[in-house]
């Protein structure tokens, strides 16, 4: 193998995570007429709480009570997919077992929360796959700065060249290539465009395809 580590994101790579919480937003979008929010969250997917904040208050004026509207929003997701009821994506645990069989380092860059990281790898019953968990309330700037990816590294001991990073969305891409890791896309809501073609090593559809492609047998 040419790698010591794999870095995974965390909603849209190892969890279903983006749409349901776009389905949450589309809800309370109904309840308060707040327009256009499908395209406001794909402009927040891979941005910490911050970043996603300031994303919120830049589209519907600094006067919008995102902090009120982001808590009806945790409630229903909460209601829908809390104690472990999120569903995981395909080959999540096929890839991660297969490489802790061959030895590779495992961490988790998750713009998420860590309260809420640690909660939801804990209830899937994955949390003890990963040597290292560092999450957007952990580093200063957010995706797509290459922050997280620079700290996942470091926590690992590894250097960014010798590192996969497993990622869905733009600003996931643009931030693990920024930290000089190989990154990979597995398409979620985003769909691939040229730059993200330029900036990934490859674009696969799942992560059993991540598998093959990794650890060929």
């Amino acid at each position: 193998m040419n790698f010591k580590a794999v870095v995974f994101d965390m909603d849209g790579v190892i969890f279903d995570s983006e749409r349901a919480v776009q389905d949450c937003w589309k809800i309370v979008a109904g309840r308060h007429k707040i327009p256009d929010i499908e395209t406001t969250c794909m402009a927040c997917l891979g941005v910490n709480a911050p970043g996603t904040r300031r994303i919120m208050l830049n589209r519907y004026g600094e006067d919008f009570p995102y902090d009120t509207y982001r808590a009806e929003v945790s409630s229903i997701f909460h209601s829908r997919y809390g104690n472990g009821r999120l569903p995981m994506k395909p080959g999540v645990t096929e890839l991660l077992s297969a490489l802790k069989e061959h030895g590779v380092l495992i961490a988790l860059a998750s713009s998420t929360r860590r309260e809420a990281v640690v909660e939801e790898l804990t209830d899937a019953g994955i949390i003890s796959y990963f040597h290292k968990i560092i999450c957007g309330d952990m580093v200063q700037k957010s995706k797509p700065a290459p922050d997280i990816f620079l700290k996942a590294c470091e926590e690992l001991q590894v250097s960014p060249e010798d590192a996969y990073a497993i990622e869905d969305s733009y600003n996931g891409i643009r931030s693990a290539r920024a930290a000089g890791l190989r990154p990979i896309m597995v398409p979620d809501l985003s769909v691939p465009t040229e730059e993200m073609e330029q900036l990934a090593e490859v674009i696969l559809p799942s992560l059993l395809n991540v598998k093959k492609y990794l650890l060929p047998e």
